[in-house]
């Protein structure tokens, strides 16, 4: 029989694994959360997605002596700040776009606050960030890898309609922490409401034609 001492430092070992264990479930923002911070719509963003990546690739590889550090560097799309925005965390695997399993139950929380009643009225996008590590046009690229794979997984998983949501990779060209280009923090994702889906009108009702008068009978 284990004496009470020993039932006692199974019981503190149990305590210390679980202190290590991942503690995703609890980390994971709520629904409410995300909403609070989305549920700020103003007026829609003029941005055109496709050339933002454009951009970002081509920034992505200037090579020039006069390039200032990624501290010092404008930020590529500045009017994206004035977007409601919820910033989170999602794990990926190492240099891949691959969103680890714990991370899944924050995905999910997302596509629930994008169908929630007060959003259902709205775009969204996706902004994948990198910090200022390795080389800066492979960072653009999996940054926009990123930002797919998020808004993938929201329509293929999630079933979140696509045409609601649009992804751009933005690299370490608009860092979130500038002042430390290395840190974490920069690997964040952001989720924005872009616009507001327009609405549409029921089609006017056309009145019925009328049938013509039957020939009368002979």
């Amino acid at each position: 029989m284990r004496t009470l001492q020993q039932i006692g430092l199974l019981g503190l070992g149990a305590l210390m694994l679980l202190a290590g264990a991942p503690a995703s479930a609890q980390n994971a923002p709520s629904r409410d959360d995300i909403v609070a911070k989305l549920d700020k719509y103003q007026s829609d963003l003029e941005l055109d997605v496709a050339d933002l990546r454009k951009q970002v690739t081509e920034r992505s590889k200037s090579r020039g002596k006069s390039e200032p550090p990624p501290q010092k560097r404008p930020a590529i799309a500045p009017d994206l700040n004035k977007l409601p925005t919820f910033n989170v965390d999602i794990t990926f695997d190492v240099d891949t776009p691959i969103v680890q399993p714990d991370s899944y139950q924050t995905v999910g929380r997302i596509a629930d606050a994008m169908v929630h009643s007060s959003l259902l009225p709205y775009t969204f996008l996706i902004v994948g960030h990198i910090e200022a590590n390795g080389k800066r046009e492979a960072n653009a690229i999996l940054s926009q890898r990123r930002a797919d794979a998020i808004r993938e997984t929201l329509v293929n998983t999630f079933k979140i309609s696509a045409k609601r949501i649009q992804a751009v990779g933005l690299g370490e060209e608009q860092l979130l922490d500038s002042a430390r280009p290395t840190a974490p923090v920069n690997n964040q994702i952001q989720i924005m409401t872009l616009s507001k889906i327009p609405e549409t009108e029921p089609a006017a009702a056309t009145p019925a034609a009328k049938k013509p008068p039957a020939k009368k009978k002979k």
